[in-house]
């Protein structure tokens, strides 16, 4: 008796499997489109105007202007984030940005250049200007940035500047 139980309970779990698994829902999985799209990065007005002022400065040294890249926006934004929560300004884990943004936007180089404590678009710029690796940054062989600029707890802006060559 214990025999023909386990042989009725074997038999219905093959007959499950074997017809639980399809080949036109195994077709249906393989041809799905499972990419996203993002939703666009609206700015803020400081976030403009450090978009502009980098643009300005670029173009009075005769370099090209730099479009704007919501993914390094994205990403500018998740730095800034960091920061903020660990009341550190840094370039922890920058590799990830980096890496994330070859894989999202086939990036050939990226940079970035942050900031903490500037009231104004003007004064993060012109201190990023005046300092030999920041405007090494501004400066450099890039197609396009990304910006991000959050007011921390204690009403002190964080800036993250990300440059990318596509």
């Amino acid at each position: 008796m214990k025999n023909l139980t386990y042989l009725t309970w074997l038999m219905s779990i093959c007959a499950i499997t074997l017809t639980s698994c399809s080949k036109e829902s195994v077709d249906e999985v393989e041809s799905a489109n499972l990419t996203t799209k993002l939703a666009p990065v609206k700015y803020s007005s400081i976030e403009l105007d450090v978009l502009e002022l980098v643009n300005a400065y670029r173009e009075q040294n005769g370099l090209n202007s730099l479009l704007y890249l919501d993914e390094g926006s994205l990403e500018a934004a998740g730095h800034n984030k960091h920061m903020i929560e660990d009341d550190e300004v840094c370039h922890h884990f920058f590799g990830s940005r980096y890496q994330s943004l070859v894989k999202s936007v086939n990036a050939k180089a990226v940079s970035e250049n942050v900031g903490f404590g500037y009231r104004t678009a003007e004064a993060v710029v012109n201190a990023w200007i005046k300092s030999d690796g920041h405007r090494e940054n501004l400066e450099g062989d890039h197609t396009h940035f990304g910006i991000s600029v959050k007011e921390g707890k204690d009403g002190k802006f964080y800036f993250t500047n990300i440059f990318v060559r596509k």
